[in-house]
């Protein structure tokens, strides 16, 4: 099982990968129809919790379904948060058409940790924002990667969440969280959460064994993965050959 060397203490530890893939091609299908929001909202502004512990934007009977196992450390991701995002909620999303979800893995293991419990540390309506600003910010954040690293060996063999506010505190996601509305009480409640990290630890073998996730992001659509598939412009045409 994966997870269980995700919490090893070694700097950018590699549970899978994070980079640059090579895309897939498909056959075109129908294009789908649009679906308005409920009166007063719009489809962007829908976000609930899926059951796999995954954060869903849009609507949720949308005919495309699209999910992206991502981590917060991973510059790909980022990349993509940045790059790709903006257009697909902007077009797919709030046309009713696709509905996408995010779901937390962590690609660098430990390093993963904190930033997962304390994005997670929000309500459903805040996920998003915060994900965007943990991406945005992600080279200050982990300018110090490799010093809070090497002081966190001195942990090995501690508990998860004890390596999880080790790092967060090095890197300063506590304050980053704090500095967006999250008070430190809570901030370190979530990072001590061991109920959340046991649903990470199980979602994270579920997803191993039904999709075979082998770095991030890795997309879904529909219940295939998105073989090859790592940016907007290779992920824009799948969506579209989908019926986006």
């Amino acid at each position: 099982m994966k997870f269980s060397i995700a919490f090893a203490v070694v700097p950018l530890l590699l549970v899978a990968g994070c980079g640059e893939k090579s895309a897939e091609t498909v056959t075109p299908a129908a294009a789908v129809t649009a679906k308005p929001a409920p009166a007063g909202t719009q489809w962007v502004d829908v976000v609930s919790v899926t059951p796999e512990g995954g954060h869903r934007m849009g609507n949720p009977d949308a005919p495309i379904k699209l999910i992206e196992y991502g981590a917060r450390t991973c510059p790909t991701c980022a990349r993509f948060d940045q790059e790709g995002f903006p257009e697909l909620k902007s077009g797919m999303i709030k046309s009713g058409k696709v509905s996408y979800e995010f779901r937390d893995y962590p690609v660098h293991g430990a390093l993963d940790i904190g930033p997962i419990l304390l994005g997670q540390c929000v309500e459903p309506a805040a996920f998003f924002p915060m994900l965007d600003e943990m991406m945005r910010n992600q080279p200050t954040l982990l300018a110090k990667e490799q010093e809070v690293a090497t002081s966190a060996q001195a942990l090995q063999g501690k508990p998860p969440a004890a390596i999880g506010v080790h790092f967060a505190e090095g890197l300063g996601y506590i304050d980053f969280v704090k500095q967006r509305g999250v008070p430190e009480a809570k901030a370190r409640a979530c990072l001590a959460d061991q109920a959340a990290l046991d649903r990470l630890a199980k979602n994270l073998q579920v997803a191993d064994q039904e999709y075979r996730i082998s770095g991030t992001p890795t997309f879904i659509i529909n219940g295939k993965v998105a073989e090859g598939v790592s940016d907007w412009g290779a992920l824009k045409p799948l969506l579209v050959a989908a019926g986006g």
